[in-house]
């Protein structure tokens, strides 16, 4: 495994982090909890040190699952991210979207992230996960009610407190980022990014190299469609998101299909899945700092860290890159 700093901080991060978001079951269909917890285990024993989760996913479920999978694990041997900003239990701030929570049972979820909502989240957050700390505090989505300064000042108090090292943003674009700055120094953006979604290489990857942040991609794999294993006719479960996603339908999975035969004589030259290939070429691409890597067991676990064991030469990339340019997908 290798492990990357972020930004100018001293927190370094396995290159593949685990993504929680799954792992709490919600707008996933239904995630078997000692499966997750099996997974995240898995991931920290092939070296997959980080792990990323957020208080939405499944309402408090993924943050709890993620608390007792780092039982029994020294606290200085792993690194916690969590989010704030995304409150289903009050009714305050920009309306999001209506969901359903785990249970079937009607949510409207808010982006929220005034001083007092954010200290209350972190006091949740901390007794969810079971530790005192939280390595990196993350805005999960841009609150326009609430100052950005207001924000960061609440999370500066948490750092003051020591209930937070670093603090991060995701969604940000170049603007809100430098806005944010003038009130704490953020170390990251988590942000969308996979070959199929490049769209941040305009603007925001270019910012984040210049000032020295990090970035996290999430969705490297594209939800799973980069894996090779949807198809046309892929049946999801009930309560799956990406039934109804646009990058899901049969149009577009089939383009993106072609284009994953073009590249899998190389990952079968490496010895590689697709989904190995797809993300440590992600982590290969400049500007990306870390990529994010969901899994529902152990066996998808434990390859999603393998893949950052592979060798990608120079020519290897290139010819991804190559086919790629050829995918239009509009």
């Amino acid at each position: 495994m290798e492990y990357r700093k972020l930004g100018e901080s001293d927190l370094e991060l396995s290159v593949i982090t685990f993504g929680a978001w799954a792992a709490g079951g919600w707008m996933w269909g239904q995630t078997e909890r000692s499966e997750a917890i099996k997974a995240i285990r898995s991931s920290y024993d092939h070296g997959v040190t980080s792990i990323d989760t957020a208080p939405i996913y499944g309402q408090g479920t993924s943050e709890e699952i993620v608390g007792e999978a780092i039982k029994g694990i020294s606290r200085d041997n792993v690194q916690i991210l969590t989010k704030f900003g995304l409150r289903w239990d009050l009714p305050k701030g920009e309306f999001y979207f209506n969901s359903k929570d785990n249970d079937g049972q009607e949510i409207d979820i808010y982006k929220f992230s005034s001083k007092e909502s954010i200290i209350e989240e972190c006091e949740n957050s901390l007794k969810r996960l079971g530790t005192d700390y939280i390595d990196l505090y993350q805005i999960h989505w841009a609150d326009p009610t609430t100052p950005i300064s207001e924000t960061f000042e609440a999370v500066e108090r948490l750092i003051e407190q020591g209930k937070v090292r670093y603090a991060g943003v995701c969604n940000y674009d170049r603007e809100q980022m430098a806005e944010a700055e003038k009130t704490l120094k953020l170390v990251s953006n988590q942000i969308p990014f996979s070959m199929v979604n490049k769209g941040i290489e305009d603007q925001t990857v270019p910012y984040c190299i210049e000032n020295l942040k990090s970035i996290l991609a999430y969705s490297p794999l594209e939800r799973g469609l980069l894996t090779g294993k949807i198809t046309t006719d892929y049946q999801f479960q009930e309560g799956d998101h990406r039934a109804s996603h646009p990058r899901f339908q049969s149009e577009f999975v089939e383009k993106t299909n072609h284009f994953l035969n073009q590249i899998k004589p190389i990952a079968e030259k490496h010895g590689a899945s697709l989904a190995q290939l797809v993300l440590k070429w992600t982590v290969e691409r400049p500007g990306i700092t870390i990529a994010l890597a969901g899994a529902r067991n152990a066996d998808q676990a434990i390859s999603n860290a393998r893949a950052a064991d592979i060798k990608l030469s120079d020519e290897d990339i290139y010819k991804i890159n190559h086919h790629l340019d050829q995918l239009v997908l509009d």
